[in-house]
């Protein structure tokens, strides 16, 4: 159960960070090191936040791959 756990963050909630720092044109390194700094300071909400996020672009990316097929037809 725990390396089920493990392996959907590792596949999932990292794109995070990296659709982040495309969009605002920074380094990965810093937002990651963003949200492990915040994380302590804030106890957890940066978690929580980064969690929904990555849920979010999950359904984005599962949208657009939905209006790509249905336009190929």
């Amino acid at each position: 159960m725990f390396q089920r756990i493990v392996t959907f963050f590792e596949k999932q909630s990292f794109g995070v960070c990296t659709y982040i720092a495309e969009r605002f044109n920074m380094s990965i390194s810093k937002i990651r090191l963003f949200f492990i700094y915040s994380s302590f300071l804030a106890v957890g909400f940066p978690i929580v936040f980064y969690v929904m996020a990555a849920l979010v672009l999950d359904v984005r990316h599962y949208i657009k791959r939905i209006r790509l097929r249905i336009w190929d037809m």
